[in-house]
C-alpha cells in the first residue's frame, strides 16, 4: 500500500468547493494555512473564514490501522478554544482504485451544539464498517466499531521557518533556520482517525487521500 496525499479547502456560498491536489503528473496546486487568501487570510480578509481553512492533512499506517488527521482553524494560541463552526462541512476523501480523483470512501463530519452553552458534539457519516452517522462529544475518544475518532484541540504538529520564508523572498538567499519554528507554541482544531486497514486497503494499490471544507450559506 502506498500513499499520495491531496488538500482541498473551501469557504464560498452554496458549499462550492475548490478542489487541488498534491500529485506530480497532474500538475495541480494545493491549499495549506490561510489559503485562499482572499477568504481566510486576516492579513487580506477583515473578517476570515477561520472555521473553513485547511491547514494540514496527515496520513500514515501502522501494521493494522490506517490513521489520519485533517487540522483546520489555525494556527492559535493555546489561550484560545478549539473551532467548532456548525455550518462547515468537512470531507476526507479516500480513492484506492483508478481514477485516483474518483473516491470509494468519503467520510464527512460536522459539529453542532450540545444541551449547553459552549458544549459541542461531532458527527461523523461514511466511517467504513459502521451505519448510519456517528455521533459524540469533542475532545473524547470515540470507538464506532474499531474506528478511533477524536475531534479537538491539538498542538500544531506543523513545522515551518516563516521568518526565514519571508527573509528568503525578500533578499533572494537561503535564510532558512531549522532550530526556528513558527508553530510552537500554538495549537489547532482537527479530526483524528484510526481506521483499520483492511477497510480501505484494495490488493497494492496506492491511497490517494484528500480533504474539503464547505461553508453552508456562504462566508461570514
Amino acid at each position: 500500500m502506498r500513499f499520495s496525499w491531496k488538500w482541498a479547502s473551501a469557504a464560498g456560498a452554496a458549499c462550492a468547493v475548490a478542489a487541488a491536489a498534491l500529485i506530480p503528473a497532474l500538475g495541480l496546486t494545493a491549499a495549506d494555512h490561510l489559503d485562499p487568501p482572499s477568504r481566510t487570510d486576516p492579513g487580506v480578509d477583515p473578517v476570515p473564514d477561520i472555521p473553513a481553512d485547511i491547514a494540514d492533512l496527515y496520513a500514515w499506517h501502522t501494521a493494522d490501522k490506517v490513521n489520519i488527521a485533517l487540522a483546520f482553524g489555525g494556527p492559535s494560541a493555546t489561550t484560545l478554544p478549539a473551532t467548532f463552526d456548525p455550518d462547515v462541512l468537512y470531507t476526507i476523501n479516500i480513492s484506492n482504485a483508478e481514477p485516483a480523483t474518483s473516491p470509494e470512501t468519503v467520510i464527512s463530519f460536522r459539529f453542532g451544539r450540545g444541551a449547553n452553552q459552549g458544549e459541542y458534539g461531532v458527527q461523523v457519516t461514511g466511517i467504513p464498517g459502521t451505519t448510519g452517522p456517528v455521533v459524540g462529544s469533542v475532545e473524547n475518544t470515540i470507538n464506532a466499531n474499531g474506528v478511533l475518532i477524536r475531534a479537538g484541540l491539538f498542538d500544531d504538529p506543523f513545522f515551518f521557518d516563516l521568518q526565514g520564508f519571508r527573509e528568503t523572498r525578500s533578499m533572494g538567499t537561503l535564510r532558512f533556520d531549522n532550530q526556528r519554528n513558527f508553530f510552537t507554541g500554538k495549537n489547532i482544531t482537527a479530526l483524528v482517525l484510526s481506521i483499520p486497514r483492511d477497510r480501505l486497503e484494495n490488493g497494492t494499490n496506492r491511497l490517494d487521500i484528500w480533504s474539503t471544507a464547505s461553508r453552508f450559506g456562504g462566508q461570514l
